[in-house]
């Protein structure tokens, strides 16, 4: 199944998890003594509706509050200003439709600057990485991986069951392109 696939085929708590997992992956490396972590909130409102609204509302104040222009982190307070207050909202599919073009985004970003990576990052989307580069195809990789974990425990009663799973291989790809944006920064100096 395409990526684009499995996000039609998503329910609300996938579509919630794999958008947050796609936007924690692509937060630039927090100044010293700031959240490392600020779309933490959010994670447990992907396993409880209830607890959406105060959380969203939570996590754009604290990145509204930071102001950080660096990288990713613009466009993310963007979508997160987009994000549905209702987790059921209609809107839901089109938010974590956008957070997964913009991880794969930022990702080609990283491996190459490219005026063609919005649509390098539709193709991956539809017709796989080929061509692509390692990031991105990676990128890809953990995608399809947090929407089939997701699907494998949907019928499972607890609602956070896979959260966990998400939640390490989402922070995997964190320091994957952390540590690319590092070495080319360095390269850069």
């Amino acid at each position: 199944m395409s990526l684009l696939e499995l996000i039609a085929a998503a329910d609300e708590r996938g579509l919630a998890a794999s958008a947050v997992a796609c936007l924690d992956r692509c937060l630039p490396q927090p100044p010293d003594g700031a959240d490392p972590d600020p779309l933490r909130p959010l994670w447990a409102a992907c396993a409880d509706p209830a607890l959406w609204p105060g959380r969203l509302a939570e996590v754009r104040a604290v990145l509204d509050a930071a102001a950080d222009e660096e990288g990713a982190a613009p466009r993310i307070r963007k979508l997160l200003g987009e994000a549905p207050a209702d987790r059921a909202a209609p809107g839901l599919r089109d938010w974590a439709d956008a957070c997964s073009l913009l991880a794969l985004e930022v990702h080609l970003g990283a491996e190459a600057a490219s005026a063609a990576a919005a649509e390098t990052a539709r193709r991956c989307r539809e017709a796989g990485p080929d061509g692509a580069g390692p990031l991105p195809a990676g990128e890809l990789r953990r995608q399809v991986r947090i929407l089939e974990l997701l699907a494998g425990t949907a019928d499972v009663p607890a609602a956070g069951a896979g959260l966990r799973q998400v939640l390490d291989v989402s922070a995997e790809g964190q320091r994957v392109l952390r540590a690319a944006v590092s070495r080319r920064a360095r390269g850069q100096g």
